[in-house]
């Protein structure tokens, strides 16, 4: 769940901005843009949004571009939340928190040779 802050652009699925979680500092995609919801109430207000603006509250699937070490709020409030940062200006733009983690389920290096 992302809340757009006072930023001057739309954000669009497919966009890849700089994503700070807890310690971590990523590129991550904003895969799809799922539903856009009232802040206060939790309705939704429209499904599969075109782009997302200023004061806008929405449901959202980001990819990091590397795996990060983060948790879904509800879990672990201190890696569930997350500010979204334009690269450029170096300001945030949205604050949010992760509802829910999907693993990639890809076995590092270091993690092949321990089992072995």
């Amino acid at each position: 769940q992302v809340t757009v802050l006072n930023h001057s652009v739309q954000i669009h699925a497919g966009d890849t901005p700089e994503v700070d979680c807890h310690t971590a500092h990523e590129a991550c995609k904003f895969a799809e843009l799922k539903e856009k919801i009232d802040r206060r109430s939790g309705k939704v207000l429209e499904r599969n949004p075109a782009f997302l603006e200023s004061g806008d509250t929405a449901i959202v699937q980001m990819i990091p571009s590397r795996p990060m070490c983060v948790e879904a709020f509800s879990d672990y409030p201190a890696l569930g939340r997350f500010a979204v940062c334009d690269m450029n200006s170096k300001q945030t733009v949205a604050i949010g928190i992760i509802k829910s983690v999907t693993k990639a389920g890809k076995t590092t290096e270091a993690a092949g040779k321990k089992e072995k």
